[in-house]
């Protein structure tokens, strides 16, 4: 038997509507965010370091490197051009912002992230999709130069960096535990066991349990 949505399944995804170009900008996004979150769900401080795939990427940096470039990109869409120095301290910083290290925990990093995705997701809502922005030099990707861009650009690059790491941390936290995100999105909400879904039970002291 097929279910009916209900008001906290919806909440989980953004949902089919007739939205305006922002509102559906905030939504993805929102969504995207909600999984990044959601991959910690029930585990371990300890379980947050691992790498269980061949690459350095653990769940916990996942979020981390995510909450690291949300405050630089509340800025700019509040209208501010963002300088993104190109150098050995920069690099450094950036490297680290993919894992947690000994004196964080991932506690602490799920407060700091709620914080700035607060701050970051009324920027967006804010934002006009058409006004001008400058986009800084990428050279990894071969551009040496500032160049003018839209906002919906950003807001664009946005959906497509969030979606990235989020599918990496569904990967990581299948190896680990074998749950799927999408499904810790739902059990987080409070949705009800259905024909497709089974809510997962976090253990209490694990992550946003």
């Amino acid at each position: 038997m097929l279910y009916k949505l209900t008001d906290s399944m919806e909440d989980t995804m953004y949902a089919p509507a007739r939205d305006n170009e922002i509102t559906g900008f905030a939504g993805y996004i929102d969504q995207q965010l909600d999984h990044l979150r959601a991959s910690l769900y029930g585990l371990t401080e300890e379980q947050a370091r691992l790498t269980p795939c061949r690459s350095a990427l653990s769940v916990g940096g996942i979020l981390k490197h995510i909450a690291y470039g949300l405050p630089t990109a509340t800025v700019r869409l509040r209208g501010e051009i963002v300088d993104r120095p190109v150098d050995e301290a920069a690099f450094a910083a950036y490297l680290g912002s993919f894992a947690l290290t000994d004196d964080e925990t991932a506690a602490a990093l799920i407060d700091r992230f709620d914080a700035d995705r607060a701050a970051f997701m009324a920027a967006v809502r804010d934002c006009d999709p058409d006004g001008e922005s400058v986009e800084p030099p990428a050279p990894w990707a071969g551009i040496f130069d500032a160049r003018p861009i839209k906002n919906r650009f950003y807001l664009g690059h946005q959906i497509e960096e969030f979606a990235r790491h989020a599918g990496h941390a569904d990967i990581i936290r299948e190896e680990i535990d074998g749950q799927s995100v999408p499904g810790l999105v739902l059990a987080l909400a409070g949705a009800p066991a259905n024909d497709f879904f089974t809510p997962y039970r976090a253990e209490p002291g694990t992550l946003l349990a």
